[in-house]
């Protein structure tokens, strides 16, 4: 497939700046997103998180993956259909994550019942795992 390019991931995500946390989706294929996140120093949260030393707060890097977790439905939900986050299992954090960085975001579609459904997904920085979570969410008209 051709890499989903950030005017369709705005197509299929409701978020807007600043809580656009995909850039750009490679690849989709059997329920299993790789998609990143460019981390760059002009995110509107680091002048406030550890300025010193800034670093992307851990819950945006599972924000990243609850948006990239969307599209293993890629083609399959209507127009208008939003994924809310319903939780967040497992979640561990590995490595920081700092302007400049790249992150990889791997999502893998676990199961999809009656609107509810689950991922398993890890944020790469340079093949080492920064992060990773179970994501639940649920499926509803926007």
């Amino acid at each position: 497939m051709e890499p989903i390019l950030i005017q369709d991931v705005l197509k299929t995500l409701p978020h807007r700046f600043p809580f656009v946390m995909v850039d750009r989706v490679l690849s989709v294929q059997d329920g299993e997103v790789h998609a990143l996140k460019n981390v760059t120093v002009n995110e509107p949260f680091f002048p406030g998180h550890f300025p010193q030393e800034p670093v992307m707060p851990g819950v945006l890097i599972v924000e990243a993956l609850a948006q990239a977790s969307m599209f293993c439905l890629h083609g399959q939900l209507e127009p208008g259909t939003i994924g809310y986050l319903a939780g967040v299992e497992g979640a561990r954090f590995k490595r920081k994550v700092i302007p400049g960085d790249q992150l990889h975001l791997h999502a893998k579609l676990e199961f999809l019942r009656r609107g509810l459904g689950k991922t398993t997904c890890r944020a790469l920085v340079d093949g080492e795992v920064a992060a990773e979570a179970t994501i639940l969410f649920a499926i509803a008209k926007g």
